[in-house]
């Protein structure tokens, strides 16, 4: 996962405004924080804020330390006070910060990465190895025949044959039919779930047999897995928190990982995209429903008002789906709870 933690230089900018908020320490805060490896920047400033994802509205970037906008592991981070307004703030660089040493011998000292805004890894699988797709595209998709000597299960370093028209291009992905995402209340179709088993080379044309040579794999390549062009739109690891800009009503429809209940850093699979006007970075509140209960006079059944149970990020959006982030969990979630903006 070291190659997803990336370098925020960006993300603390001041200039970036929120018109929908404004940040409020959160009660019993600490005046400082010694960052520690394996934090990310929604735990750290869920230590001072009421509302983590606002972090960039406070943040100062000190002009005496060297990469301000960055932070690792052994920093000090304190709140000071800016023209009478609260500022989180760089204090102090810790011996992890990415100071180089050498010595005569060219003996050098690794350096760290910076803390990522939230944890990469619970994430990783579905920025690269997973994507939405039309029914109808995954069906007009080549699919694997074979293997060699008519091999049904393959994988990395052998050939496979497979069949269907392919493009003009050199490298293909390996993808398996997942799961097909309906709208639970309109019941639309909502997109097809590929996820990907691997990258094949492609060797040779033969009318409509395809030879191609499985350069990596994930998990064993069979017959009927479908290979679709390489995906390459430009991963985005950056995530600057925001609320949605548009009024968003939906629900998680999915949990990966085959759990029954949903907590921390689960990733699930919500009925709203890009066409509601979600987008990468939003930050959505989940919310249960409050159940039934019948009225002990006139009997009827009284439908409680849904709780705030939960937030979530938005890490890859689809056209009428998205992944998200399970970022804070006050209670039990589960399928079918609602989310909305924060």
């Amino acid at each position: 996962m070291r190659k997803f933690l990336f370098a925020l230089s960006t993300l603390f900018l001041l200039q970036i405004q929120f018109a929908w908020g404004q940040a409020e320490l959160r009660s019993g805060h600490p005046d400082r924080y010694t960052v520690v490896k394996g934090d990310t920047l929604w735990d750290i400033s869920g230590r001072f804020l009421q509302s983590p994802w606002l972090w960039p509205e406070i943040w100062h970037a000190n002009p005496q330390i060297d990469n301000p906008h960055l932070i690792y592991p052994g920093d000090v981070i304190g709140l000071v006070y800016v023209g009478g307004q609260p500022r989180l703030t760089t204090l102090k660089r810790g011996a992890d910060s990415g100071v180089v040493k050498l010595s005569p011998q060219a003996r050098i000292t690794p350096i760290s990465s910076a803390i990522p805004a939230i944890p990469l890894d619970a994430i990783a699988a579905f920025m690269t190895q997973t994507r939405i797709v039309e029914q109808t595209e995954m069906d007009a998709a080549p699919y694997v025949l074979s293997g060699r000597e008519q091999h049904l299960v393959t994988g990395a370093g052998d050939m496979v044959y497979a069949r269907g028209k392919v493009a003009n291009v050199n490298s293909l992905n390996v993808y398996r039919q997942s799961v097909a995402y309906v709208d639970p209340d309109t019941k639309e179709f909502l997109g097809l779930e590929a996820r990907s088993l691997g990258q094949a080379k492609l060797k040779e044309v033969n009318g409509e047999v395809i030879t191609l040579s499985l350069q990596r794999t994930s998990e064993d390549v069979r017959q009927g897995d479908r290979l679709l062009p390489s995906d390459d739109r430009e991963i985005n690891t950056v995530f600057h928190p925001s609320s949605p800009a548009t009024d968003i009503n939906g629900r998680m429809i999915a949990v990966h990982d085959g759990v029954s209940q949903i907590g921390q850093y689960a990733v699930v699979t919500i009925n709203k995209g890009l066409r509601d006007g979600l987008k990468e970075g939003n930050v959505l509140a989940i919310y249960k429903n409050g159940g039934l209960v019948r009225d002990p006079y006139t009997k009827e059944a009284i439908e409680l008002p849904s709780e705030r149970a939960g937030l979530l990020m938005v890490f890859r959006a689809f056209d009428k789906v998205s992944y998200g982030l399970i970022l804070k969990a006050l209670r039990p979630l589960a399928i079918m709870d609602e989310v909305r903006n924060p």
